[in-house]
């Protein structure tokens, strides 16, 4: 197995792995639930990305009006950087924020299922 080419990830391919959809489901219901935002997977793997998606969403709306700072860290523990972020914004400049970040946030969960993954299949390489 090659290590993906993460500058030019894309969900589409993962979309229908359901073993990758529940790991990285459970990456986010972890990482958002370090911060006191509940987030919940049904187990419903063809509706997997929309159900997570308006769910971040929602979450993203409530910081960005009123914990900006509680966001910031949140953004941290997903490895999300600011450079990151300002570039989706300029390629992106009429998506909503909160459905940029979502996406962004989905995106990063899943490369870190799959890094995780690569170097279980392949502890050689660490």
């Amino acid at each position: 197995m090659n290590l993906p080419d993460y500058k030019n990830l894309s969900i589409e391919p993962y979309r229908n792995r359901e073993e990758i959809i529940r790991q990285v489901a459970a990456q986010i219901e972890k990482d958002f639930a370090q911060f006191g935002l509940e987030v919940q997977f049904s187990g419903e793997v063809d509706y997997a990305y929309e159900e997570l998606f308006s769910q971040l969403r929602e979450h993203l709306i409530w910081l960005l009006d009123r914990d900006y700072h509680r966001l910031v860290l949140l953004l941290y523990q997903i490895d999300l950087s600011e450079k990151q972020i300002m570039q989706a914004e300029a390629q992106y400049p009429d998506v909503p924020k909160s459905d940029l970040l979502a996406e962004l946030v989905i995106l990063r969960e899943l490369k870190k299922v799959l890094i995780r993954n690569y170097f279980k299949e392949n502890p050689d390489k660490l």
